[in-house]
C-alpha cells in the first residue's frame, strides 16, 4: 500500500489543500433543523458527505460527537467513514488518542489496522505521555499506509503551560515533539505520513517546523478565528506542508448540499491565495 504522505500529497494537488471537519454538536445540529438524537447525526453526517466526500483532500470526523450517543452514534461514525472512503476522501479521525504499552497499541489496531470497522487514513494523537509512548501508532500506521498527526502547539490556552515548558536541554516540549516526528519522516518523499498538529490562531511560534517532513494540520480557522491569512505568521516558510483546516466556517452553511459545497469552495480559495501551489 501507499504511504498516507503519499496519498495526501496527490490528494492535495487533485483537491486542493484543504480539511473539512465533521462536528455534528448540539448547536450546528439545532441550526440545520435536526433533532440532537442519532437520527439527527446520521442526517448531518450523511448530508455532510454527499456535499464534500467527492470534492475536499481530507474529511475529519469527530469522534466525540458521535460517541456520546454510544454503541449507535460509533455505528454511525463507522458507516460514515465508509461513505467517504467510498466517496474518496482521505478520512482522518480527531480522536486525540494517547496511552501507553498494549493500550495504545489497542488503540492502533482500533483506528490504523485494515481489518478494524474503524479503519481511517489517518488519526489525530496526543505525546504527552511521551511521544516514545505512541510506537505502536506509528508502527501499524507505516505497516499498512496509514499516518498519524500528533499535537504539538495547540489554541487552547491551557496547551501553552505543558507545551512551552522548557526541558533540561533547552527546548521546549513542543520542539521535542516536532524533533521526533521529525527523525520519523527522515527520508521520506514526497512527504512523510507523521504530521504534527500546530494552532492557526497561536501567532509567531518560535519554534523550528521546517525539518518536519510531514504534514502540519491547521485547525482554528473560520469560527475559531484564524484567518488563511495567519498561516503566514505561524508556520512562515513550512507553508508547503500545512493542511488548513475548518469546520463550522463550512458546517454552518448547511443543510443546503450546494451551500456546503460553495462554503467549502470560498475557503479553499481563501487558503490557495497564501499556500504555495502544489
Amino acid at each position: 500500500m501507499e504511504s498516507f504522505g503519499t496519498r495526501l500529497h496527490r490528494a492535495v494537488i487533485e483537491r486542493g489543500p484543504l480539511c473539512v471537519g465533521i462536528d455534528p454538536h448540539p448547536g450546528l445540529l439545532a441550526q440545520w433543523g435536526l433533532p440532537d438524537d442519532v437520527q439527527g447525526l446520521d442526517r448531518f453526517s450523511r448530508t455532510v458527505v454527499e456535499a464534500l466526500g467527492d470534492r475536499v483532500a481530507v474529511v475529519k470526523p469527530q469522534s466525540a460527537f458521535f460517541e456520546r450517543f454510544g454503541s449507535r452514534g460509533v455505528a454511525i461514525l463507522e458507516s460514515t467513514i465508509r461513505q467517504l472512503r467510498d466517496a474518496g476522501s482521505l478520512v482522518l479521525l480527531d480522536v486525540k488518542r494517547g496511552d501507553i504499552g498494549s493500550t495504545v497499541s489497542a488503540y492502533a489496531a482500533a483506528y490504523l489496522d485494515p481489518s478494524s470497522p474503524m479503519y481511517v487514513d489517518a488519526v489525530t494523537a496526543s505525546p504527552y505521555l511521551g511521544v516514545g509512548s505512541l510506537a505502536p501508532m506509528f508502527e501499524l500506521a507505516a505497516e499498512h499506509g496509514g499516518g498519524v498527526f500528533v499535537l504539538a502547539l495547540t489554541s487552547n490556552p491551557e496547551g501553552a503551560a505543558v507545551q512551552r515548558a522548557v526541558t533540561a536541554d533547552g527546548r521546549t516540549v513542543a520542539q521535542t515533539v516536532i524533533d521526533e516526528i521529525s527523525q520519523l519522516n527522515m527520508g521520506a518523499s514526497p512527504l512523510g505520513s507523521f504530521g504534527l498538529v500546530v494552532g492557526a490562531t497561536i501567532g509567531d511560534t518560535g519554534h523550528d517546523l521546517s525539518g518536519v517532513g510531514g504534514p502540519l494540520l491547521a485547525p482554528g480557522l473560520g469560527a475559531q478565528g484564524g484567518g488563511a491569512a495567519d498561516l503566514r505568521t505561524v508556520f512562515g516558510s513550512s507553508l508547503a506542508s500545512v493542511l488548513p483546516s475548518y469546520s463550522r466556517e463550512v458546517l454552518s452553511a448547511g443543510p443546503d448540499v450546494a451551500a456546503l459545497r460553495a462554503a467549502a469552495d470560498r475557503v479553499l480559495a481563501d487558503c490557495r491565495a497564501v499556500l504555495p501551489a502544489r
